[in-house]
């Protein structure tokens, strides 16, 4: 079949580069980075993960760029198949894009000692990886909604039957013989444990393991249904509203469902999914139409682009330098300290509480971050995968 018959048989038409996308990747990457850098414990609460059940705003940032991927992978896909670009070329270079993704993640995880006895697997980006791997061939061999929509209600239902009802090996039945959703004794942590021991975040258990991986593909296909939306032959300002009601609506529906199927950002639950899959709707389309269709872009969306059309290069380099203040130590007092602990005890003043000291770390640490990233972007540079 024809480029063409395929844009007819999905209802899809060629769409713009969207602004508003990378201003909201961009908001995205710079909390991931403002989250991940903080003194020791010290932290004001919407800056940390919920202990358990439950959500902050942190735990919104990591399914929104998820959401953002599966948007990308629309807007991506349709753009080299008008091109003229073959579906075999693309599945080619979906392989290897993924492949580089979960590489520079195992780079994260093992700078700069690489002791591959204890080298962590999973990651935040090995996760991106998988998702858009799978996510992005499944929309090059069906671009209907419907398939979407069909295989998003198998995921998050089975991931429920699977988490409620299936025994946990060595301590039974979830609600019945443990308590359902239990930290370590549950079907995911389990699993996580007899895969890779020894090489787990949290020692028993791991949020980006690869259960939860699943409904995590869940967040993808609901950015994939946003970017066909946004594809459709619609007025502008429809879209907007769909996306708006629609993010009310997963809102309410995940809360409602958390009732029987907690929400939790460790296990990524499905109520978790339709929940922060309503919160990013949300957010992009309130960026939709202040962006978009009000183009309001002037002075206030150059630091969001700057980092959302390089969003994986900022992500990377933040990480790698934290472990570097990390590593590099000095003598201090015949002492050796890390750099890292100096700059700590620089920030922890007299003249602030211990979280706003961390607070203005964090906010230190994005802004050194953005001076090369921001070169970049001066230079028109912007690194592909």
């Amino acid at each position: 079949m024809s480029i063409a018959g395929d844009e007819q048989a999905a209802g899809l038409i060629r769409a713009p580069r969207l602004v508003s996308l990378d201003v909201f990747r961009g908001i995205t990457i710079a909390f991931m980075i403002l989250v991940g850098n903080r003194i020791g414990d010290y932290y004001y609460w919407p800056l940390d993960h919920a202990p358990w059940n439950g959500y902050t705003p942190t735990d919104l940032i990591f399914p929104a760029f998820l959401f953002i991927v599966g948007i990308t992978i629309v807007f991506s896909s349709e753009s080299r198949l008008s091109r003229g670009d073959s579906r075999a070329s693309l599945i080619l270079h979906t392989f290897r894009r993924a492949a580089i993704l979960f590489f520079l993640g195992l780079v994260i995880n093992g700078f700069p000692y690489f002791d591959l006895s204890t080298l962590r697997i999973y990651g935040v980006l090995q996760r991106i990886a998988i998702c858009f791997l799978v996510a992005s061939i499944w929309y090059l061999l069906d671009r209907r909604a419907s398939s979407k929509i069909v295989l998003l209600a198998a995921i998050l239902l089975g991931y429920w039957f699977l988490m409620r009802w299936v025994p946990v090996p060595g301590f039974g039945v979830p609600g019945r013989d443990i308590p359902f959703l239990d930290p370590s004794r549950n079907l995911a942590a389990c699993l996580d444990r007899h895969v890779f021991p020894g090489r787990l975040y949290d020692t028993v258990r791991d949020p980006e393991g690869i259960l939860s991986t699943l409904p995590a593909l869940g967040t993808t296909i609901l950015g994939m249904l946003t970017g066909i939306w946004l594809h459709s032959k619609r007025s502008a300002s429809q879209k907007a509203a769909g996306m708006f009601a629609c993010g009310v609506a997963g809102i309410l529906l995940g809360t409602i469902w958390g009732h029987w199927f907690p929400i939790n950002k460790n296990l990524w639950t499905s109520s978790f999914v339709v929940l922060t899959a309503g919160w990013s709707l949300v957010v992009f389309s309130l960026l939709y139409w202040a962006v978009d269709i009000k183009n309001w872009k002037r002075g206030w969306t150059y630091v969001w682009l700057v980092f959302g059309t390089n969003a994986i290069t900022a992500y990377v380099f933040s990480h790698l330098l934290a472990a570097t203040l990390f590593a590099i130590h000095r003598n201090h007092g015949g002492v050796s300290v890390s750099v890292y602990q100096s700059l700590s005890a620089m920030f922890l003043v007299k003249t602030f509480t211990p979280n706003f000291d961390s607070l203005l770390y964090a906010l230190c640490s994005i802004f050194v971050c953005y001076l090369p990233i921001a070169w970049l972007y001066h230079k028109k540079i912007f690194l592909k995968i």
